[in-house]
């Protein structure tokens, strides 16, 4: 079967994302891990470092306004990657659309690190990161964070948890409590 914008809407809100096998594979899999990864928005952590880092203002942050860039980049950021060009028209539909949105950060012109996800409701599914300057993809994920906080957000799905987001305050529960959390976030509205 032919996944669509509209199937892929359908299978985030029932838990599931989807991955390539590689950046060559023309295959898509399903995924509803029985941990899943959450960055909890209330009790979201900026380290120390960090924090000094945002200060100082390294970079110019905005919103949706180089999509394609930041998912491209997100693909061709390393060597093994699960982001195709399936995932990447798909979710460049969805942007299109008013489904998929991206936090970018600038070094000038120059798209230097960025973050792109789903929202759905009062969820927003996290899909990848990408960096080419020091701390660019976590200025931006801050950036995101706060911005899914004002707007009302209740559930950042982190998908997995790794040392790169687990400094955040990542953690993992149970695939019952994260349907349960999912159930209760789509029905509410966010403004993104």
């Amino acid at each position: 079967m032919k996944i669509t914008p509209d199937i892929l809407l359908q299978a985030y809100a029932s838990g599931l994302f989807p991955m390539a096998e590689s950046r060559d594979s023309a295959e898509l899999r399903w995924f509803d891990p029985q941990r899943r990864g959450i960055l909890p928005l209330d009790a979201f952590h900026v380290p120390k470092r960090l924090q000094t880092t945002l200060k100082r203002a390294p970079y110019r942050v905005s919103f949706d306004e180089d999509f394609e860039g930041v998912i491209k980049s997100c693909a061709d950021a390393r060597p093994e990657t699960w982001i195709n060009d399936e995932i990447i028209f798909l979710y460049t539909a969805l942007h299109r659309a008013g489904f998929a949105h991206s936090a970018e950060a600038w070094d000038g012109e120059r798209l230097v690190g960025g973050v792109y996800g789903i929202s759905m409701g009062a969820a927003f599914f996290g899909e990848s990161m990408f960096s080419v300057s020091a701390d660019a993809s976590k200025i931006a994920l801050v950036h995101l964070v706060e911005k899914l906080k004002a707007g009302g957000y209740e559930l950042f799905d982190a998908q997995f948890v790794n040392d790169h987001i687990r400094q955040f305050g990542a953690m993992e529960i149970s695939r019952k409590e994260y349907h349960a959390r999912l159930k209760a976030a789509l029905v509410n509205e966010a403004v993104f």
